[in-house]
């Protein structure tokens, strides 16, 4: 697993061809730059095609689409007139920014670190492997805190344990993000920001559409178990078999200790998780009975649907509201009761270091937000989705197909773009609308594109956290390079992208439930 290949030997084809994959990756623009020059670019081609007559449908009016000239005055004074607007109005900004606040919290607290470290310390052996991956995937909740806390730690609990310490990496980094879009029954701040893309993506056909926040909740909630099931077993049965003739060189006296969760830390998980018992109780009473104010208007909810559930009603609309109290009430508690937090100063801190941190996601916002306006403005949108839900048609392809398609064309992608959000603002606007067209939800579609955004990130050397788990790595195997990690998280990578998309087929084909308010189809009008 070392980096041992003299000098001067061959290069195989897969060296190369992740050498490609790096090389291609460095060249692009950053995301944000990248939504600009396609922001213009639609500019362009909205000038150019803007005196053709087109025999699709617009599915909105029912008359033939018409691309409308963004290089027009008119237009062009009202993208101007309406930049800030388009930008404060983007669904995925105000709902991430609400979310982190309350995660925040709870991160800067110390209420999350100590609760992954709690599940940790008091996992059996035999347990040892499945448990890490539970706990890197529960870790998406608090955004970055998989790879800076548990995908270490994982190293540290199996040299611990004498097991080798890259395994544990493998394992961990396997949880955190080759299963990024798994959920343990917890919402994270993922969940409102791909949908509030969805929706825009979808509103392009569909104006008045709203997507629930937690429509893929019930799929991912249940992708755990997968992840956590084919994760074990490449562990332990080849990943780890395969490290045994890696010796460990690093410095024994310099590797990473576990530290155990102190009496003050024991104390915070008692304090905050008896809070969270009582909030839940006095949820849970405030939604029974058919008085509840959580529920929607008689008049308000669909066939088959029930009051609580209905898109109007108040507890699917204050889904993010109740992702941020539920994070934050824990976190104050915690902080007061083991001493990390003094005063209400400090809770503050928290929400503004958490906002340090969305500083360029909310720079990619406002790049995206203009780019998707654009193309929903153009009417190239409705043009892409029409013509090219009728190639597809024409093509006679199985939907089962299409959607692995979907997730081929997604892991591809990712490749080169790791942001998740990126990718689809990039992709959105058009997979979302055009399988619309063909009956195909937004819901179903999101779920296929979060299962080819998570299998390749562990693969893709231009991940953001990419080199930190190298060093990780060579904290115990000094010759670790970045070639050792790919390999080693390559079966992992494929393996998910197999048996994820199969679990997607077939959790469509028995009519699971996705999520809330969530549906496997769309009735083009």
């Amino acid at each position: 697993m070392t980096d041992v290949r003299p000098e001067n030997a061959p290069r195989s084809l897969a060296t190369r061809l992740l050498d490609l994959v790096e090389r291609t990756g460095n060249r692009l623009p950053d995301p944000a730059v990248l939504f600009l020059i396609l922001m213009v670019l639609v500019w362009g081609v909205s000038w150019w095609l803007s005196g053709v007559s087109f025999e699709a449908i617009d599915p909105r009016s029912g008359q033939p689409i018409e691309v409308a000239n963004q290089l027009a005055g008119t237009s062009l004074t009202g993208f101007m007139a309406g930049l800030v607007r388009t930008f404060v109005n983007f669904p995925p900004l105000g709902v991430v920014l609400v979310a982190m606040l309350g995660l925040g919290v709870a991160e800067h607290t110390g209420f999350i670190n100590a609760v992954l470290r709690k599940i940790l310390s008091v996992t059996p052996r035999t347990l040892l492997t499945p448990m890490l991956i539970l706990v890197g995937i529960l870790s998406h909740v608090a955004v970055d805190a998989g790879y800076v806390l548990v995908i270490p730690l994982g190293a540290v609990i199996f040299y611990a344990a004498g097991r080798h310490p890259l395994a544990g990496i493998a394992a961990a980094f396997a949880g955190v993000s080759g299963g990024f879009s798994a959920t343990v029954g917890i919402p994270s701040s993922l969940d409102p920001m791909l949908a509030g893309l969805t929706q825009t993506a979808a509103q392009v056909v569909a104006p008045t559409l709203e997507i629930n926040p937690l429509n893929n909740f019930y799929f991912t909630s249940a992708s755990t178990l997968l992840i956590v099931l084919v994760g074990w077993f490449l562990t332990d049965r080849v990943i780890e078999p395969r490290l045994r003739g890696t010796p460990v060189d690093g410095d024994p006296a310099g590797l990473p200790q576990m530290e155990a969760v102190a009496r003050a830390e024991n104390r915070g998980l008692a304090w905050a998780l008896g809070a969270m018992v009582v909030a839940l109780a006095l949820f849970g009473w405030s939604l029974a009975g058919d008085d509840s104010p959580w529920r929607a208007a008689a008049e308000q909810v669909p066939p088959q649907t029930h009051p609580l559930l209905a898109p109007a009603a108040p507890l699917m609309q204050s889904i993010v509201a109740l992702i941020f109290v539920f994070f934050l009430l824990p976190g104050i508690v915690y902080g007061y009761a083991a001493g990390t937090v003094k005063t209400h100063r400090d809770i503050i801190q928290g929400m503004a270091k958490a906002m340090n941190g969305m500083g360029y996601y909310i720079v990619m916002a406002f790049f995206c937000a203009q780019f998707i306006a654009a193309f929903g403005n153009s009417n190239l949108g409705a043009l892409v989705a029409v013509e090219g839900a009728d190639l597809l048609r024409s093509l006679g392809l199985p939907m089962g197909i299409t959607l692995a398609g979907i997730i081929v064309l997604t892991g591809s992608v990712n490749l080169l773009i790791g942001s998740a959000s990126a990718k689809w603002g990039l992709i959105g606007p058009i997979l979302v609308p055009m399988l619309m067209q063909l009956g195909v939800s937004p819901d179903l579609t999101q779920a296929a594109y979060r299962v080819g955004d998570s299998t390749t990130n562990i693969i893709t050397p231009l991940m953001p956290y990419f080199p930190l788990i190298v060093v990780y790595c060579r904290r115990y195997v000094t010759g670790t390079g970045i070639g050792t990690l790919i390999a080693m998280m390559l079966p992992y990578s494929l393996a998910l992208l197999g048996t994820w998309t199969l679990f997607l087929l077939g959790y469509w084909a028995l009519g699971l439930p996705l999520g809330v308010g969530a549906s496997y189809e769309y009735a083009p009008t």
